[in-house]
């Protein structure tokens, strides 16, 4: 009996995850980590923009920003896409992109979100939710 290895037709998705205390400091720390996991990626200005974007909703909307939060970032790539995930700890609303008043001065996040990434969504409730943007493009490396 011999055993023959086939190569695979494509490469399995990678998946990278971890989780930050929950205080806004921590927006810049995240935006490390997904930075230094997709370098080279043509299109990591608007991941990156997301990924913060995710990041402070989550401490801003939910318990992920209050005292003891903490919330999870993923990344995961497979071929072309990349998809970013903010897990956080909860909160009374849900996740919508609205359009912000002209002279607002926040309030645009998933509405940016919304316009540079392929496609975006949610699922959770009050005592936690993920929130992923998903982007498409040629990445070779």
């Amino acid at each position: 009996m011999s055993l023959t290895m086939l190569p695979a037709a494509q490469p399995a998705p990678l998946c990278w995850r971890r989780s930050f205390p929950g205080g806004l400091e921590q927006a810049r720390n995240a935006r490390r980590f997904v930075s230094c996991l997709l370098d080279g990626c043509p299109f990591l200005d608007d991941v990156l923009l997301a990924a913060d974007e995710l990041v402070v909703n989550a401490l801003r909307h939910t318990k992920s920003g209050q005292e003891g939060g903490s919330f999870t970032v993923e990344i995961v790539r497979d071929g072309g896409l990349i998809a970013v995930s903010v897990t956080d700890q909860g909160g009374p609303g849900e996740p919508a992109a609205l359009d912000a008043a002209e002279l607002a001065e926040s309030g645009r996040g998933l509405r940016t979100i919304s316009l540079t990434a392929a496609s975006w969504g949610w699922h959770g409730n009050g005592e936690g939710r993920t929130v992923t943007a998903v982007f498409a493009g040629e990445w070779a490396a």
